[in-house]
């Protein structure tokens, strides 16, 4: 088999001794743990090693992928500039991986680099292992804003690239776990935290992939994660393979969790496509919300079914409820695509006749014009969640203290600037968290004090 096995590893820069001068022994169990998936790594002896990495160049709508034919980075940031890593690029790889990427779908390639040096995600790991083993070239890749089906796709699409150049490969899946495991440490507490590092270690040492996507975003940045989606994109580029996973360590000293866990590749496996398992499950939850949908939502969702098959707008039916035809109101529809929003565009106060009418134009601007997205494609409208929010007259307020961020959505205003977030938002969990928020999308700077505050309810429907 073209791909031998993968190792998730932490990147801590105290870990490398001319960075820690002493400290790193207060971490000797994940050091230990390292050199062993290290070795591990080396008796594969890959020809290529994909390094995914989430301090590489990320972007939110992109995975970058290593260009050029070589790179080297030093530890000079954290005190040792006298410790440096080169690698050479796979170049092949790279140009052939970039083209099955795009083939799926999955925006990739070689563009948009920010800075050739080798970042510490991508170092760390190198480090250890050319203690065993350096007749090797390297792939690096980074993360995006995309969803996890999106990392697990283009973990595919590293494992049928390896196929292709006839390469054994490796892949190191490069993260740190919580940052939010002490309040003591740099990062402060969180209870989410130990949580998340329970949970995927638990996954990971088990080599239970498919529970990968179980974690919700809002879920995740709360831990303040920084490997899941490099332990993704792994996974997928060991989807259908059989692996012996073994967990090697799991420490938390500084209030970061620092995971190790190995998996070498035995045999295929169909019933270790955990993606294909995904799908048909995202694809149920939303058959089933479908069935329980009120007509709002239920409006939203045939309108936007129709314009994106066939590029026009449905008439407005006759057999919706009466106030859908006879009240004025701004309504917001909002589409998600595994629990990741994927469109949501609205009106504050009513510019159609009616709440029906102003559901069919904002449903097309949700699908299609929302510029923080593509346009929704038709292979995505089985796995599309909608909602509509029907919004109460905004009202002016003197301060804060008159918000709720499950009751009440605001409007921030400042000028001609003005930003609106809705209530009750997962993620969204204070009063100065939603005005802050609101105050981004408008362009209003955080600091700012002059501003002027309303507040409305929505009716949301499902």
């Amino acid at each position: 088999m073209s791909v031998k096995g993968g190792i998730m590893v932490p990147h801590p820069p105290l870990i490398i001794p001319e960075v820690g001068r002493g400290r790193e022994r207060e971490i000797q169990t994940t050091i230990d743990a390292y050199h062993s998936a290290a070795r591990k790594l080396a008796s594969w002896q890959p020809d290529t090693v994909v390094v995914l990495s989430p301090h590489s160049v990320m972007y939110m709508d992109y995975f970058h992928i290593s260009p050029g034919t070589e790179a080297e980075g030093d530890f000079g940031q954290f005190g040792a500039p006298q410790v440096k890593i080169k690698v050479s690029y796979d170049t092949e790889f790279v140009e052939l991986l970039s083209r099955e990427a795009q083939d799926r779908k999955i925006p990739a390639g070689t563009l948009g680099e920010r800075a050739p040096q080798l970042d510490h995600g991508t170092m760390i790991p190198l480090w250890f292992l050319n203690h065993y083993y350096t007749d090797y070239k390297v792939v690096r890749i980074g993360l995006s804003g995309q969803t996890f089906s999106s990392h697990y796709i283009l973990g595919q699409c590293i494992q049928k690239t390896a196929g292709l150049c006839g390469r054994k490969i490796a892949v190191i899946g490069s993260g740190d776990l919580s940052h939010k495991l002490k309040a003591e440490g740099p990062y402060g507490f969180q209870k989410e935290g130990p949580e998340y590092d329970q949970r995927i270690m638990d996954v990971m040492g088990q080599g239970d992939f498919g529970q990968l996507f179980d974690f919700t975003e809002e879920f995740c940045e709360k831990a303040a994660e920084c490997g899941h989606r490099s332990f993704v994109i792994m996974a997928g580029a060991l989807d259908g393979l059989e692996v012996q996973a073994e967990k090697l360590s799991h420490e938390g000293t500084f209030g970061v969790g620092y995971g190790v866990c190995t998996f070498e590749v035995k045999e295929t496996s169909p019933l270790r496509e955990f993606l294909k398992q995904y799908e048909e499950k995202i694809k149920k939850q939303a058959k089933e919300k479908r069935k329980r949908e009120d007509a709002y939502a239920g409006l939203a969702r045939k309108t936007i079914e129709t314009y994106v098959r066939t590029g026009e707008m449905i008439s407005l039916p006759t057999d919706l409820p009466e106030e859908m035809y006879r009240r004025k109101a701004g309504v917001f529809v909002s589409l998600k695509e595994e629990g990741k929003l994927r469109g949501c565009i609205g009106t504050i106060s009513p510019v159609q006749e009616c709440i029906g009418k102003e559901i069919l134009e904002n449903a097309v601007s949700a699908a299609a014009r929302d510029p923080r997205f593509p346009p929704v494609q038709p292979e995505e409208l089985d796995r599309l969640v909608y909602s509509v929010d029907v919004l109460s007259e905004a009202e002016e307020i003197s301060s804060e203290q008159e918000l709720d961020v499950k009751r009440y959505g605001v409007i921030v205003s400042r000028g001609y600037k003005r930003g609106l977030l809705l209530p009750n938002l997962e993620g969204v969990d204070t009063v100065r968290q939603q005005i802050d928020i609101a105050k981004r999308k408008a362009g209003i700077p955080e600091e700012a004090e002059d501003i002027r505050l309303e507040r409305f309810e929505v009716v949301r429907h499902f």
